[in-house]
């Protein structure tokens, strides 16, 4: 997904990323090849692919999403 711009709000920086259906989603720089790697991922040798405070996130924006679309 191309990186079709930058913002910064309450939580920190965030990168727009375009779908080919020309969905924009934000999501944390971490979450990307656009930085380098953590030295937590780094020190673990290949075995953690995110830092827990990272899978913590996204688990969060799961959530939300997934009750958004559910029917009411």
């Amino acid at each position: 997904m191309p990186c079709i711009g930058k913002r910064y709000n309450r939580h920190g920086e965030r990168l727009l990323l375009q779908t080919e259906d020309a969905t924009v989603w934000s999501v944390p720089p971490q979450w990307t090849d656009l930085v380098s790697l953590d030295p937590e991922v780094v020190m673990s040798n290949g075995r953690l692919l995110l830092r827990i405070v990272d899978l913590m996130e996204l688990a969060t924006l799961v959530e939300r999403l997934s009750s958004k679309s559910s029917p009411r």
